[in-house]
């Protein structure tokens, strides 16, 4: 028995229009789930009910979607009305811009912030990227730490070979000096001896 086709147009019956709506409006949502899933795709999906009750789904962030949506008709409407090279300046400004602004999302993410969207697999993700940052962070601080000492190491031993070499220069200067102090002694006990003998000369002739 082959199903019969039902003609599209607006349904009469209020509460068989209701049930209509609640299944089809499932099944948008699961097709949207899955085009998103398999084609991945960045979806995002807005229905209001005759009584205008809201119903969304995003594959990320709706904002960003939006903004998304926003920028490519700036970008669509330049297209019709700028040269060739504007266009493609255009879509370069696009590119850079989205890039920003998901590197910003990003950084806000790593900084704990805009954390509503994500899902237990990508808030997993982040952990382990952030674990992973932490630990290169901490190896990087140990390199710096090990760097630092064997600065101070090597200015510890220039120290101390300066220091050795100023007590080396300290002890010779010692010895010269009492080497001249034994010098002028020597030299002043001859004096006083030839001073006694020119005397003892002078009293006994």
């Amino acid at each position: 028995m082959t199903r019969r086709k039902i003609a599209i147009e607006k349904i009469e019956n209020v509460a068989a229009r209701q049930v209509a709506f609640s299944k089809r409006r499932k099944g948008l949502f699961k097709k949207a789930v899955e085009l998103s899933t398999l084609c991945d795709a960045e979806i995002a999906l807005f229905v209001f009910s005759a009584s205008g009750k809201l119903f969304d789904y995003s594959s990320t962030s709706m904002r960003q979607v939006i903004e998304r949506r926003n920028l490519y008709s700036d970008v669509i409407l330049a297209k019709s009305c700028q040269p060739s090279q504007e266009v493609q300046v255009e879509g370069e400004y696009f590119k850079v811009n989205k890039e920003l602004r998901d590197k910003t999302l990003e950084v806000r993410r790593l900084n704990g912030e805009e954390l509503q969207d994500l899902s237990l697999k990508d808030l997993r993700k982040l952990e382990d990227l952030l674990s992973t940052s932490l630990h290169r962070i901490s190896k990087a601080k140990v390199e710096v730490y090990e760097q630092e000492i064997n600065i101070l190491q090597k200015k510890e031993a220039e120290l101390t070979e300066e220091n050795q070499r100023l007590i080396k220069v300290e002890i010779k200067s010692m010895e010269e000096n009492e080497t001249l102090d034994q010098a002028q002694w020597f030299e002043h006990e001859q004096g006083q001896a030839l001073d006694s003998s020119f005397t003892m000369r002078l009293l006994f002739p």
